[in-house]
């Protein structure tokens, strides 16, 4: 998928959340539509990855961290290793995304939440372009207890454990669930997924749940 024409309409509320949502994938799928989506499709997240019932905000947090830009992000278990760049959003009120040819670049939204804060801090990136995976093509594998890393700019890295992968259409995004204030530090990864059309590119969205669970000082 090239999410380059993927929209996310965000209303920025505050420093620390995003309300008022409706996502918009229109992820073209380049890369699938040239080389046979049943082969090289990207992998998909398993109902056994989903958030369960009434979990939520019992699991444990690390105390929110001062507001600090992150500069990049690290998933070991599927060998994740990215700078970050600022996403604003565009003329259309739509989130923008991180251009296609820089396959190994993901964004985080930075009118809101730096990872560590408290609330929701909305990270974003492709999942494919016309040349093959890019930096999120395997975020549906991602396991709950998964670890993530964003390495910010006072020298510290949060660290977060993953609570759930999801995958959504994108007629039934849960814009309050994803985008929604938080009371503790909490990260969204985000990328394309849900299926593909050969006409309409990827039908929907993989979306990352993780709450801040460490921070390694500098």
């Amino acid at each position: 998928m090239d999410i380059s024409r993927q929209e996310a309409h965000v209303r920025p509320v505050s420093n620390t959340a995003i309300a008022s949502v409706t996502v918009v994938a229109l992820c073209s799928g380049a890369f699938l539509l040239h080389s046979g989506a049943e082969t090289n499709a990207p992998p998909q997240p398993s109902a056994a990855q989903a958030a369960a019932p009434g979990a939520g905000d019992r699991r444990p947090a690390a105390p929110a961290l001062p507001h600090s830009p992150p500069e990049r992000i690290r998933i070991p278990s599927i060998r994740v290793d990215a700078p970050l760049m600022g996403l604003s959003l565009t003329p259309q009120g739509s989130l923008d995304v991180p251009p296609a040819e820089q396959k190994n670049l993901a964004g985080w939204y930075e009118a809101g939440t730096t990872p560590g804060e408290r609330g929701t801090a909305i990270v974003a990136g492709h999942v494919d372009n016309s040349e093959g995976p890019a930096v999120f093509y395997d975020l549906g594998s991602l396991k709950k207890g998964s670890v993530i890393e964003v390495a910010r700019r006072d020298g510290g890295t949060a660290v977060f454990t993953v609570d759930s992968v999801e995958v959504y259409d994108a007629r039934d995004f849960p814009d309050d669930k994803v985008y929604g204030a938080a009371k503790r530090p909490e990260l969204r990864v985000i990328t394309c997924g849900g299926g593909y059309s050969k006409t309409t590119g990827y039908k929907g969205n993989v979306v990352v749940f993780a709450h801040l669970t460490g921070n390694r000082a500098a």
